[in-house]
């Protein structure tokens, strides 16, 4: 079973999706894409790692996870991925082939046979950005997160903490 979580920065998304997890019963792993670069993020990773508390097995990872949900595949019965738009910056950042990590990344969703829970930020209601960069990113987040939210089971739009379904599976 996978949950779609998407919603702007700071709409409780993340809360959401661990509140969901942790409902169920079994063994829980936590896939992080942040990456410490500053001040700030060091911070909100502390924070995070707080919140969640011990009963998670967590897999800091930046560019491959697909990789690392095929190795951590049948270990768990609960994974959070958070989140999906800071890995995708930190595809775009790095110069790889953002099209083809998206691919691999649905497809290695096929695989997968736990609840995973999938959290992304929704870039695409605010203005256009300005810069060529920017808008490349709101476009392929756009791109990766309808591709995620047609292979989910169940997708949740959060708005100001707020979880709102808006697919069901029809499973």
């Amino acid at each position: 079973m996978i949950t779609f979580i998407i919603g702007g920065a700071r709409s409780g998304k993340s809360s959401f999706a661990m509140s969901e997890a942790l409902k169920l019963k079994g063994k829980k792993a936590y896939i992080a894409s942040a990456e410490a670069l500053d001040g700030e993020m060091k911070e909100r990773i502390k924070k995070h790692r707080k919140d969640r508390g011990d009963g998670w097995d967590t897999y800091e990872e930046p560019i491959r996870i697909s990789e690392v949900l095929k190795k951590i595949e049948g270990q768990y019965s609960v994974i959070l991925l958070d989140c999906l738009t800071l890995w995708l910056s930190n595809l775009m950042l790095s110069n790889l082939d953002m099209e083809k990590e998206i691919d691999l990344f649905c497809s290695s969703l096929f695989t997968v046979h736990c609840s995973l829970f999938i959290v992304s930020n929704e870039v695409g209601m605010g203005i256009v950005p300005e810069n060529e960069m920017a808008r490349r990113f709101r476009d392929v987040a756009g791109m990766l997160n309808q591709k995620v939210a047609a292979i989910a089971d169940e997708v949740y739009m959060v708005v100001a903490g707020i979880p709102v379904k808006i697919k069901s599976s029809t499973k």
